[in-house]
């Protein structure tokens, strides 16, 4: 059941990341994010209006409540500091990093969730995994715009406040239609985002902001209320510790239209690399 969701949430999170590139180049990364959480929302409450699951919000509970919120919190974070890493880096950089968001989502699941069932097999998956992730990470020299390496702090803080939405999400999702969760979520993180623009002061280039930038922002958006979408039902029926190898993913997608279409180069120890990743999430499902 939860399986077909996670797939469609890798693909669509992969198609986001491109999307989000192109359109960052010439705005700025939180003004984008804001904008972004925005068609989000709307696509979220759409969606919720859709299925009729908006009366439910009445009976939540406090619980519920607190870890919805602490997970868009998370998420907010998460976005904040990837969107800057990919206005700093390539993609093929950023992507890596963030998807080493897999390694402390199972190791979380494993030690908060009680998710132990297959351990070895699991443990030998995201020993695989980082061996991949590292090989991304390392496989070109710094240009001139990454040299300081300050793409790699914000592409750190994206993996790690990613693998803490996962798990708050995990949490608060159980008592709530996975729509309304996702819904409810967004909300946070737009309220976040939006302070942060006005914190740095981008909300006065929003008239200045390129035809194109808004289109593909748009388009990245669109993308990422459907991940999102089938992110939260796949938690919400499977385990977290396979749902997340499953949705990371996405890195295939990325590095493929990174590649093919923005033409960022990938070299033998980065395709080695993300061989690896692939391997060792499918060995956490067998």
């Amino acid at each position: 059941m939860w399986l077909p969701y996670a797939l469609g949430s890798a693909l669509f999170a992969g198609l986001t990341a491109i999307l989000a590139k192109v359109g960052i180049r010439h705005t700025p990364s939180h003004l984008a994010t804001a904008i972004r959480t925005a068609i989000v929302l709307v696509l979220a409450w759409l969606v919720v209006a859709i299925v009729g699951s908006a009366p439910t919000i009445r009976s939540l509970s406090t619980t519920t409540w607190v870890f919805l919120g602490l997970s868009g919190l998370a998420t907010g974070a998460s976005w904040l500091c990837y969107f800057r890493a990919l206005q700093l880096a390539d993609v093929n950089q950023v992507a890596p990093v963030d998807k080493a968001s897999i390694i402390l989502t199972v190791l979380f699941a494993i030690g908060f969730l009680g998710e132990t069932s297959s351990l070895a097999l699991r443990l030998v998956g995201i020993t695989v995994i980082g061996v991949g992730t590292y090989l991304m990470i390392e496989r070109t020299k710094p240009t001139a715009e990454t040299r300081n390496r300050t793409w790699l702090l914000y592409g750190t803080g994206s993996a790690v406040f990613a693998a803490l939405t996962s798990i708050l999400g995990k949490v608060g999702i159980t008592g709530v239609e996975s729509n309304l969760g996702t819904a409810l979520r967004t909300v946070v993180v737009l309220v976040m985002a939006w302070i942060v623009v006005y914190v740095s002061g981008q909300q006065r280039q929003l008239r200045t902001i390129p035809r194109r930038d808004l289109v593909f922002i748009a388009l990245s958006a669109v993308a990422t209320g459907a991940s999102w979408l089938c992110y939260y039902r796949a938690l919400q029926v499977g385990p977290a510790s396979l749902v997340a190898p499953i949705d990371k993913l996405s890195i295939v997608v990325t590095v493929a239209f990174a590649t093919f279409v923005l033409h960022e180069k990938l070299g033998r120890r980065a395709l080695l690399g993300l061989v690896l990743i692939v391997a060792g999430t499918l060995v956490m499902l067998l």
